[in-house]
């Protein structure tokens, strides 16, 4: 029953994901996020887009696909904060660690490595679109 299994970039299928801002799409690579164990993702952000303060209650491994990676730590939104981190970058990032991101130099994807069930929590529940009552 154990089959090799393959995912061309072509076949990838991105979707929008509640938590995030409207334009970024979120695709699931292997494993179901929202189940416990091993699961992989990738997250496609628009140029200019910002995802503000929030923390994932799993430690993630995120590797820079396309474009530069920008992390910030903390739990205010500060530019002077973010890194950048070119294609191929492996960031290790604690669980429970408030941080942010913009797509500041352009698009970028980068994949999730984790285990599940994926958590997402804004620092500022004002920034989470899961708690719009309307599209602005």
């Amino acid at each position: 029953m154990n089959q090799l299994k393959t995912i061309l970039p072509e076949n990838i299928d991105w979707k929008p994901f509640a938590a995030f801002p409207p334009l970024v799409r979120l695709a699931v690579i292997a494993g179901q996020p929202s189940e416990p164990g091993p699961y992989v993702i990738r997250v496609k952000v628009p140029g200019g887009v910002k995802l503000m303060p929030h923390r994932h209650s799993e430690e993630r491994i995120y590797t820079v696909i396309a474009g530069v990676f920008y992390i910030g730590v903390g739990e205010e939104f500060d530019s002077d904060k973010l890194e950048g981190y070119p294609p191929g970058a492996v960031i290790v990032l604690p669980g429970n660690t408030s941080h942010f991101h913009w797509a500041k130099s352009g698009e970028y994807i980068a994949q999730v490595t984790a285990l599940g069930p994926l958590g997402f929590e804004y620092v500022n529940s004002k920034d989470d679109p899961r708690n719009e009552n309307s599209q602005s």
